[in-house]
């Protein structure tokens, strides 16, 4: 498995990338087609195509910021969960960026949810914030309560949030 890192909406990946956020994350959890697209021009903003075997099977969206790196949104792709990439992707992800910090739905969503959060604990990560809003995406959309993750103990967490809101949600 690796990362390969697009640097452009118009490749063909990317586009591949946008229809499958769409299918999986509600509309308040996600961009706009235009807000997307503009992710590739952020300076702060990395893109990757999550690659096996020659073969797209996810992304990742990830935020480099001041001392710790914002995983936006990941996903493989439906038609390959269940076959251990997820924890190949963390394993990956923990050894190329040692501080991660990530947002999740509260597991009373839906057995989804429930899920996702094991997942999460499992792969190295605890839970830092239960009260977390995710700002909103934009106007009509909604803000979220969420869970905020992470895989080390921050010093701040409201310096974290802030950064977030400053930065990611602007």
């Amino acid at each position: 498995m690796e990362f390969l890192q697009l640097t452009s909406s118009e490749d063909f990946r990317a586009k591949n990338i946008y229809e499958s956020y769409c299918a999986s994350f509600i509309e308040d959890e996600r961009r706009s087609e235009k807000q997307f697209q503009q992710l590739f021009a952020h300076p702060k903003v990395k893109v990757f195509s999550v690659i096996d075997q020659f073969e797209n099977i996810g992304y990742l969206i990830l935020w480099e910021l001041s001392n710790f790196t914002f995983v936006e949104h990941l996903e493989i792709f439906v038609e390959h969960r269940n076959k251990k990439y997820g924890s190949e992707m963390m394993r990956i992800l923990f050894k190329e960026f040692s501080r991660l910090v990530l947002e999740a739905e509260p597991e009373n969503q839906d057995d989804n949810s429930k899920r996702r959060i094991s997942f999460y604990q499992k792969n190295g990560f605890t839970i830092i914030d239960e009260t977390y809003m995710q700002p909103s995406y934009g106007e009509g959309k909604k803000p979220l309560n969420l869970l905020l993750f992470a895989n080390w103990k921050p010093e701040s967490l409201e310096r974290i949030k802030e950064e977030i809101y400053d930065v990611v949600y602007v």
